[in-house]
């Protein structure tokens, strides 16, 4: 009797032993599984998926303990943020050429979710993500989203400098975190799937380099003057425009090259302005018949006492005589250089009211 029982915990202790000791298996997946959850205009056309765009992300859910990416960057110039079950947030700096990363170890063995959130801009490089891996096994990706929204904006929505608290709004790309813009944090607050077409410095007429976003938006890789997305692939619920600040600076410059590039010696007047801005809305109109636009300025100077801006975006959406396009202006905030953390989020609160308000009325 004694026996048996002493082989029976002997049989228990070994089992017990070996269940805990058993290597867990490492399970990989291509940059085209259908376990991975993308967010963004992402190139998946050659055997890699192409990361250019502010805030472009990679999702993946999986039971086990540890998540690797095979990544391969252009410049090394590059950040992202490497999101952990919703809650925890770690950065990593890309170097340049093909090497791979680990997102997320040491976790738990369970279910867990990583996203991979490209924080910087495209000029800073194209990220190529070849595949994936964990040590357990992939889960479905969760793809479940109210709605499907999309910003067109330049320095503000791309969350340049926004956690630069020098005073001087550095141009390196550590300071700059999309993540942190009112367009993805209003994006998470409304639970919508994310898109962002934006760059610093751009405008509808004029940017503080040769490109505008008229000849911008419409493009899959954004510094190819050939490349050409497919607006079919894509069809947002919501459109957030948020341009013209730039714009407001820079026809005050007759001296800068890019002023004479497309002005001439003549600054642009008020038909002008308006015009152009009506343009590029119904440009965005005829892509999507069915999207709510809205025709956002602020937080920047743009909106201070006294700027003529928002009557010219007034003007053009009276123009466009379109129930489903509107204007938020928000206030200037009263301090100078780029919007930070804290005022990013008072943005994403003043939009977020706003959609819900006069948007998604039944929420």
């Amino acid at each position: 009797m004694l026996v048996s029982t002493l082989l029976r915990l002997l049989l228990s202790f070994f089992l017990l032993f070996n269940g805990c000791n058993k290597e867990v298996k490492t399970s990989l997946i291509p940059f085209n599984s259908d376990n991975i959850y993308y967010q963004g205009r992402i190139d998946t056309s050659k055997n890699h998926a192409d990361l250019m765009w502010s805030g472009t992300s990679a999702t993946v859910r999986f039971n086990g303990t540890e998540v690797t990416a095979i990544l391969d960057d252009e410049k090394g110039a590059n950040y992202f943020n490497v999101i952990i079950d919703n809650d925890s947030i770690r950065v990593i700096h890309l170097s340049e050429g093909k090497k791979t990363y680990t997102l997320a170890d040491g976790l738990p063995f369970g279910t867990h979710t990583v996203k991979l959130f490209k924080r910087t801009e495209w000029d800073k490089g194209t990220t190529k993500l070849y595949s994936l891996s964990v040590k357990g096994k992939f889960l479905p990706a969760d793809k479940k989203r109210k709605i499907k929204i999309e910003f067109y904006g330049n320095s503000i929505t791309s969350g340049y400098a926004v956690e630069d608290y020098s005073g001087k709004d550095r141009p390196d790309s550590i300071y700059t975190n999309n993540y942190n813009s009112y367009s993805a944090v209003t994006a998470r607050k409304l639970n919508a799937d994310y898109r962002c077409i934006s760059k610093s410095g751009i405008g509808i007429m004029i940017s503080w380099f040769p490109l505008i976003m008229p000849e911008m938006y419409d493009r899959l890789i954004p510094n190819d003057n050939t490349s050409v997305w497919n607006f079919k692939q894509y069809t947002p619920d919501i459109v957030v425009i948020n341009l013209l600040q730039n714009d407001s600076w820079l026809i005050k410059k007759p001296e800068y090259s890019e002023f004479i590039h497309r002005f001439g010696s003549t600054p642009p007047g008020e038909d002008f302005i308006i015009k152009s801005y009506k343009d590029f809305v119904s440009s965005i109109r005829a892509h999507y018949p069915d999207a709510n636009i809205i025709c956002m300025l602020g937080n920047m100077d743009i909106t201070k006492k006294g700027s003529p801006w928002p009557g010219y975006v007034s003007k053009a959406v009276e123009q466009l005589n379109d129930n489903k396009i509107m204007t938020l202006f928000v206030p200037y905030k009263k301090t100078p250089g780029h919007p930070k953390v804290e005022e990013q989020k008072a943005m994403a609160d003043t939009l977020v009211k706003f959609i819900r308000k006069n948007i998604l009325t039944n929420e």
